[in-house]
Protein backbone atom coordinates (compact mmCIF):
# COMPACT_ATOMS: atom_id res chain seq x y z
CA UNK A 1 0.00 0.00 0.00
CA UNK A 2 2.84 2.36 0.81
CA UNK A 3 4.57 1.41 -2.36
CA UNK A 4 1.50 2.21 -4.44
CA UNK A 5 1.11 5.60 -2.79
CA UNK A 6 4.72 6.52 -3.35
CA UNK A 7 4.60 5.31 -6.88
CA UNK A 8 1.44 7.35 -7.51
CA UNK A 9 3.04 10.44 -6.03
CA UNK A 10 6.10 9.94 -8.16
CA UNK A 11 3.97 9.52 -11.23
CA UNK A 12 2.05 12.71 -10.40
CA UNK A 13 5.29 14.66 -9.98
CA UNK A 14 6.64 13.31 -13.23
CA UNK A 15 3.46 14.34 -15.03
CA UNK A 16 3.60 17.85 -13.53
CA UNK A 17 7.21 18.26 -14.64
CA UNK A 18 6.25 17.31 -18.15
CA UNK A 19 3.25 19.74 -18.27
CA UNK A 20 4.86 22.78 -16.60
CA UNK A 21 7.03 23.87 -19.57
CA UNK A 22 3.98 23.76 -21.84
CA UNK A 23 1.90 25.95 -19.51
CA UNK A 24 4.67 28.52 -19.35
CA UNK A 25 5.06 28.39 -23.12
CA UNK A 26 1.30 28.96 -23.65
CA UNK A 27 1.31 32.01 -21.37
CA UNK A 28 4.35 33.37 -23.13
CA UNK A 29 2.66 32.83 -26.45
CA UNK A 30 -0.48 34.78 -25.44
CA UNK A 31 1.57 37.66 -24.10
CA UNK A 32 4.45 37.78 -26.60
CA UNK A 33 2.30 37.67 -29.72
CA UNK A 34 1.09 41.25 -29.08
CA UNK A 35 2.58 44.22 -30.84
CA UNK A 36 4.16 46.54 -28.28
CA UNK A 37 5.82 49.57 -29.78
CA UNK A 38 8.35 50.84 -32.27
CA UNK A 39 11.90 50.85 -30.99
CA UNK A 40 13.51 52.04 -34.24
CA UNK A 41 13.35 55.74 -35.28
CA UNK A 42 13.47 54.60 -38.92
CA UNK A 43 9.97 53.21 -38.54
CA UNK A 44 11.14 49.62 -37.65
CA UNK A 45 8.72 47.28 -35.92
CA UNK A 46 9.72 44.94 -33.05
CA UNK A 47 7.61 41.89 -32.42
CA UNK A 48 7.63 39.29 -29.72
CA UNK A 49 7.69 35.73 -30.98
CA UNK A 50 7.07 32.69 -28.98
CA UNK A 51 10.44 32.47 -27.23
CA UNK A 52 12.69 35.28 -28.56
CA UNK A 53 12.81 38.79 -30.06
CA UNK A 54 12.57 39.32 -33.80
CA UNK A 55 13.52 42.75 -35.34
CA UNK A 56 11.80 43.69 -38.52
CA UNK A 57 13.37 46.85 -39.98
CA UNK A 58 11.43 48.14 -42.91
CA UNK A 59 11.95 51.64 -44.38
CA UNK A 60 8.54 53.28 -44.79
CA UNK A 61 8.17 55.78 -47.61
CA UNK A 62 7.03 59.34 -46.68
CA UNK A 63 3.72 60.24 -48.32
CA UNK A 64 4.14 62.53 -51.30
CA UNK A 65 1.73 65.11 -49.93
CA UNK A 66 3.90 65.75 -46.91
CA UNK A 67 6.90 66.82 -49.02
CA UNK A 68 5.07 69.80 -50.56
CA UNK A 69 6.30 73.23 -49.38
CA UNK A 70 4.03 74.88 -46.89
CA UNK A 71 2.08 77.84 -48.20
CA UNK A 72 2.54 81.05 -46.22
CA UNK A 73 -0.39 81.69 -43.96
CA UNK A 74 -2.50 84.67 -44.89
CA UNK A 75 -2.77 87.36 -42.29
CA UNK A 76 -6.20 87.18 -40.83
CA UNK A 77 -8.14 90.44 -41.09
CA UNK A 78 -10.95 90.99 -38.66
CA UNK A 79 -14.25 92.79 -39.40
CA UNK A 80 -12.79 96.11 -38.08
CA UNK A 81 -9.77 97.62 -39.83
CA UNK A 82 -8.10 101.02 -39.99
CA UNK A 83 -9.67 101.60 -43.40
CA UNK A 84 -13.15 100.89 -42.08
CA UNK A 85 -12.54 103.17 -39.11
CA UNK A 86 -11.33 105.97 -41.40
CA UNK A 87 -14.33 105.73 -43.71
CA UNK A 88 -16.69 105.59 -40.74
CA UNK A 89 -15.05 108.68 -39.23
CA UNK A 90 -15.47 110.63 -42.48
CA UNK A 91 -19.12 109.64 -42.76
CA UNK A 92 -19.80 110.59 -39.13
CA UNK A 93 -18.00 113.92 -39.62
CA UNK A 94 -20.07 114.77 -42.69
CA UNK A 95 -23.29 113.84 -40.93
CA UNK A 96 -22.41 115.94 -37.86
CA UNK A 97 -21.48 118.93 -40.03
CA UNK A 98 -24.79 118.70 -41.87
CA UNK A 99 -26.63 118.36 -38.56
CA UNK A 100 -25.10 121.50 -37.06
CA UNK A 101 -25.56 123.39 -40.33
CA UNK A 102 -29.26 122.47 -40.44
CA UNK A 103 -29.59 123.26 -36.74
CA UNK A 104 -28.06 126.70 -37.26
CA UNK A 105 -30.44 127.45 -40.13
CA UNK A 106 -33.39 126.36 -38.04
CA UNK A 107 -32.37 128.48 -35.05
CA UNK A 108 -31.79 131.47 -37.30
CA UNK A 109 -35.21 131.05 -38.89
CA UNK A 110 -36.85 130.76 -35.47
CA UNK A 111 -35.04 133.87 -34.24
CA UNK A 112 -36.07 135.85 -37.31
CA UNK A 113 -39.66 134.72 -37.01
CA UNK A 114 -39.71 135.56 -33.31
CA UNK A 115 -38.24 138.95 -34.05
CA UNK A 116 -40.94 139.63 -36.62
CA UNK A 117 -43.87 138.37 -34.60
CA UNK A 118 -42.87 139.57 -31.12
CA UNK A 119 -40.31 142.36 -31.39
CA UNK A 120 -42.16 144.37 -34.01
CA UNK A 121 -45.47 143.94 -32.21
CA UNK A 122 -44.09 145.50 -29.00
CA UNK A 123 -42.30 148.59 -30.35
CA UNK A 124 -42.35 150.19 -33.77
CA UNK A 125 -44.75 150.56 -36.61
CA UNK A 126 -45.67 152.74 -39.54
CA UNK A 127 -46.52 156.42 -39.51
CA UNK A 128 -48.05 158.83 -42.00
CA UNK A 129 -47.19 162.48 -41.23
CA UNK A 130 -46.12 165.78 -42.81
CA UNK A 131 -42.50 166.96 -42.88
CA UNK A 132 -41.25 170.46 -42.07
CA UNK A 133 -41.41 171.36 -45.75
CA UNK A 134 -45.14 170.62 -45.87
CA UNK A 135 -44.74 167.38 -47.84
CA UNK A 136 -46.27 164.01 -46.90
CA UNK A 137 -43.81 161.71 -45.17
CA UNK A 138 -44.38 158.03 -44.48
CA UNK A 139 -42.26 155.54 -42.54
CA UNK A 140 -41.64 153.62 -45.76
CA UNK A 141 -39.89 156.68 -47.20
CA UNK A 142 -37.01 156.07 -44.80
CA UNK A 143 -36.56 152.38 -45.47
CA UNK A 144 -33.09 151.52 -46.69
CA UNK A 145 -31.34 153.73 -44.13
CA UNK A 146 -30.72 153.76 -40.40
CA UNK A 147 -32.97 156.12 -38.45
CA UNK A 148 -32.70 157.88 -35.08
CA UNK A 149 -36.18 158.92 -33.98
CA UNK A 150 -37.09 161.25 -31.14
CA UNK A 151 -40.54 162.35 -29.90
CA UNK A 152 -40.79 165.83 -28.33
CA UNK A 153 -42.28 169.30 -28.78
CA UNK A 154 -40.91 172.68 -29.82
CA UNK A 155 -41.86 174.49 -26.60
CA UNK A 156 -39.87 172.08 -24.41
CA UNK A 157 -37.66 174.21 -22.14
CA UNK A 158 -34.62 172.00 -21.52
CA UNK A 159 -34.89 168.20 -21.88
CA UNK A 160 -35.83 168.08 -25.57
CA UNK A 161 -33.05 170.48 -26.65
CA UNK A 162 -30.49 168.44 -24.72
CA UNK A 163 -31.62 165.16 -26.32
CA UNK A 164 -31.76 166.74 -29.76
CA UNK A 165 -28.22 168.10 -29.43
CA UNK A 166 -26.97 164.69 -28.28
CA UNK A 167 -28.65 163.02 -31.25
CA UNK A 168 -27.03 165.54 -33.63
CA UNK A 169 -23.59 164.80 -32.16
CA UNK A 170 -24.14 161.07 -32.63
CA UNK A 171 -24.97 161.70 -36.28
CA UNK A 172 -21.66 163.56 -36.73
CA UNK A 173 -19.66 160.82 -34.98
CA UNK A 174 -21.15 158.15 -37.23
CA UNK A 175 -20.55 160.28 -40.32
CA UNK A 176 -16.85 160.50 -39.46
CA UNK A 177 -16.85 156.69 -39.20
CA UNK A 178 -18.39 156.55 -42.69
CA UNK A 179 -21.71 155.38 -41.32
CA UNK A 180 -24.91 157.21 -42.24
CA UNK A 181 -27.99 157.62 -40.06
CA UNK A 182 -31.06 159.79 -40.63
CA UNK A 183 -32.30 161.83 -37.60
CA UNK A 184 -36.07 162.39 -37.27
CA UNK A 185 -38.13 164.52 -34.90
CA UNK A 186 -41.87 163.87 -34.36
CA UNK A 187 -43.87 166.46 -32.42
CA UNK A 188 -46.24 165.25 -29.71
CA UNK A 189 -47.87 168.69 -29.60
CA UNK A 190 -49.68 168.97 -32.95
CA UNK A 191 -51.96 171.80 -31.73
CA UNK A 192 -49.02 174.22 -31.45
CA UNK A 193 -46.39 172.59 -33.66
CA UNK A 194 -47.35 173.22 -37.25
CA UNK A 195 -45.12 172.92 -40.29
CA UNK A 196 -43.62 176.40 -39.82
CA UNK A 197 -42.84 175.92 -36.11
CA UNK A 198 -41.26 172.54 -36.68
CA UNK A 199 -39.12 173.88 -39.54
CA UNK A 200 -37.76 176.71 -37.35
CA UNK A 201 -37.04 174.25 -34.54
CA UNK A 202 -35.14 171.48 -36.38
CA UNK A 203 -32.73 173.80 -38.19
CA UNK A 204 -31.23 174.79 -34.83
CA UNK A 205 -29.77 171.32 -34.25
CA UNK A 206 -28.62 169.67 -37.48
CA UNK A 207 -28.97 170.33 -41.22
CA UNK A 208 -29.98 166.73 -41.88
CA UNK A 209 -32.64 166.64 -39.17
CA UNK A 210 -36.17 166.20 -40.52
CA UNK A 211 -39.15 167.37 -38.46
CA UNK A 212 -42.55 165.69 -38.70
CA UNK A 213 -45.98 166.78 -37.53
CA UNK A 214 -49.63 166.32 -38.50
CA UNK A 215 -53.13 166.27 -37.18
CA UNK A 216 -53.98 165.10 -33.68
CA UNK A 217 -55.04 161.70 -34.99
CA UNK A 218 -51.96 161.30 -37.18
CA UNK A 219 -49.64 162.06 -34.29
CA UNK A 220 -51.63 159.80 -31.97
CA UNK A 221 -51.26 156.83 -34.35
CA UNK A 222 -47.50 157.40 -34.68
CA UNK A 223 -47.01 157.55 -30.91
CA UNK A 224 -49.15 154.46 -30.37
CA UNK A 225 -46.95 152.34 -32.62
CA UNK A 226 -43.80 153.23 -30.65
CA UNK A 227 -45.49 153.06 -27.23
CA UNK A 228 -44.80 156.71 -26.59
CA UNK A 229 -46.62 158.29 -23.68
CA UNK A 230 -47.50 161.98 -23.87
CA UNK A 231 -49.93 164.18 -21.96
CA UNK A 232 -50.45 167.96 -22.05
CA UNK A 233 -50.39 169.71 -18.67
CA UNK A 234 -52.60 172.54 -17.44
CA UNK A 235 -52.39 175.90 -19.25
CA UNK A 236 -51.12 179.02 -17.51
CA UNK A 237 -52.30 182.62 -17.96
CA UNK A 238 -50.44 182.93 -21.27
CA UNK A 239 -52.09 179.74 -22.61
CA UNK A 240 -48.73 178.01 -22.33
CA UNK A 241 -48.34 174.45 -21.09
CA UNK A 242 -45.83 171.65 -20.76
CA UNK A 243 -46.26 168.25 -22.39
CA UNK A 244 -45.14 165.30 -20.35
CA UNK A 245 -43.80 162.59 -22.67
CA UNK A 246 -41.47 159.62 -23.03
CA UNK A 247 -37.82 160.70 -23.31
CA UNK A 248 -36.27 158.09 -25.58
CA UNK A 249 -34.29 158.03 -28.85
CA UNK A 250 -35.29 155.04 -30.99
CA UNK A 251 -32.97 153.24 -33.43
CA UNK A 252 -34.53 151.72 -36.55
CA UNK A 253 -32.70 149.52 -39.06
CA UNK A 254 -32.95 149.84 -42.87
CA UNK A 255 -35.96 147.50 -42.82
CA UNK A 256 -37.84 149.97 -40.65
CA UNK A 257 -37.68 147.65 -37.63
CA UNK A 258 -37.03 148.72 -34.08
CA UNK A 259 -33.54 147.70 -32.95
CA UNK A 260 -32.65 149.60 -29.77
CA UNK A 261 -33.46 152.65 -27.65
CA UNK A 262 -31.41 155.16 -25.66
CA UNK A 263 -32.55 157.13 -22.62
CA UNK A 264 -31.11 160.17 -20.89
CA UNK A 265 -28.41 158.06 -19.16
CA UNK A 266 -26.77 157.17 -22.48
CA UNK A 267 -24.21 159.71 -23.67
CA UNK A 268 -23.16 160.33 -27.27
CA UNK A 269 -20.20 157.94 -27.15
CA UNK A 270 -22.23 155.10 -25.69
CA UNK A 271 -24.93 155.62 -28.30
CA UNK A 272 -22.43 155.80 -31.15
CA UNK A 273 -20.68 152.57 -30.11
CA UNK A 274 -23.96 150.73 -29.70
CA UNK A 275 -25.27 151.90 -33.08
CA UNK A 276 -22.10 150.83 -34.90
CA UNK A 277 -22.35 147.38 -33.31
CA UNK A 278 -25.93 147.04 -34.54
CA UNK A 279 -24.87 148.17 -37.99
CA UNK A 280 -22.08 145.60 -38.14
CA UNK A 281 -24.40 142.84 -36.98
CA UNK A 282 -26.99 143.83 -39.57
CA UNK A 283 -24.40 143.70 -42.36
CA UNK A 284 -23.23 140.28 -41.18
CA UNK A 285 -26.79 138.94 -41.13
CA UNK A 286 -27.37 140.27 -44.63
CA UNK A 287 -24.27 138.46 -45.91
CA UNK A 288 -25.40 135.22 -44.27
CA UNK A 289 -28.81 135.61 -45.87
CA UNK A 290 -27.29 136.06 -49.30
CA UNK A 291 -25.05 133.03 -48.77
CA UNK A 292 -27.99 130.82 -47.78
CA UNK A 293 -29.95 131.94 -50.83
CA UNK A 294 -27.00 131.24 -53.11
CA UNK A 295 -26.49 127.75 -51.69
Amino acid sequence: MKYCSANLLFNRNSAFRRLAPRLITIRQTNFNDKLTKSQNPSYGIRLFSLNKWHNVDEKLERPAGLDRPKMPEKKKVGPISWFNLGVSGIIVGVMMSFYYYAKGLKEEAIANERKKTIGKAKIGGSFDLIDHNGKPAKSEDFHGQWVLLYFGFTHCPDICPEEMEKMAEVVDILTKSKEQVQPLFISVDPERDGVKEVAEYVKEFHPRLIGLTGTVEMVKDACKGFRVYYSAGPKDDDEDYIVDHTIIVYLLNPDGEFVDYYGQTKDKDMMSSSIMIHMAKYKSDQKKGLFSLGS
